[in-house]
């Protein structure tokens, strides 16, 4: 199982919000890249960086730190935050990021999502972040009517490739993974990313007996609930 440690921006700090809610942040330093080598070196490979100001604006912010963060680590990483156009898909993509995250763009402009999957693949993820079952997007300011799992029932039909999906009253929370939830999302025949409310090692091994294939943590690494190591351990034990 691939783990996923998470850096979140915001005002060029380091930080955590609690559901989404941009008025309940915590700080936790300001220094993304020292934070990626920090995840590399406990023997992370993979880094989940999430630009909320982009996220919010609709534009990417921090595009610089994700390069910084590039150019020193090993560790693949993946962006998402207010990607909404092909030109920073691109940018990202030849700056030697190694997937793009899609999210508000994929519920409000599907022919493009389509155009871009079509075109990029395994390097697009689509983003799906869900409030009450309902797509959220905007940064998660904005709750839409459509259905969560009927969405990501379309985005197999598009030809995507990784869902992310977040469960937003659960993000930042520490509450617990909803297991029910992912097992109903591993019916669909695509690459399931967990995130939102991994709070304990008991949630990843559930994540990895439904045979979901990756987890995104954040909150718990960071007020120290949970050690990465730990969470790697778990995570990646009988993997090939």
């Amino acid at each position: 199982m691939k783990i996923f440690p998470a850096i979140d921006l915001l005002d060029e700090k380091v930080v955590r919000l609690y559901q989404g809610d941009y008025q309940q942040k915590e700080v936790f330093g300001d220094d993304p890249v020292a934070f990626a080598q920090s995840f590399e070196k406990a023997g992370a490979k993979y880094l989940h960086l999430v630009d909320l100001d982009g996220a919010k604006a609709g534009k990417l912010h921090y595009f610089g730190i994700a390069k910084k963060i590039v150019e020193n680590t090993n560790l693949f990483v993946e962006v998402g935050g207010g990607i909404r156009d092909e030109e920073t898909i691109e940018h990202c993509l030849s700056a030697g990021v190694d997937r793009v995250i899609l999210g508000t763009i994929a519920q409000k402009d599907p022919e493009f999502t389509q155009a871009m999957l079509k075109k990029y693949g395994s390097k697009i993820a689509i983003g799906v972040d869900a409030k009450d079952e309902k797509v959220a997007v905007e940064g998660w300011l904005e709750k839409t009517e459509t259905d969560a799992f009927e969405f990501c029932q379309q985005l197999v039909e598009w030809g995507a490739e990784t869902i992310i999906f977040t469960e937003i009253s659960r993000d930042g929370t520490g509450e617990g993974i909803n297991l029910p939830l992912y097992e109903k999302l591993n019916q669909l025949n695509i690459e399931i990313v967990a995130s939102g409310g991994v709070a304990s090692l008991k949630d990843i091994e559930g994540l990895k007996q439904l045979g979901i294939s990756s987890a995104i943590v954040g909150k718990s690494l960071y007020n120290g609930s949970l050690k990465l190591e730990d969470v790697l351990a778990v995570g990646e034990e009988d993997d090939q």
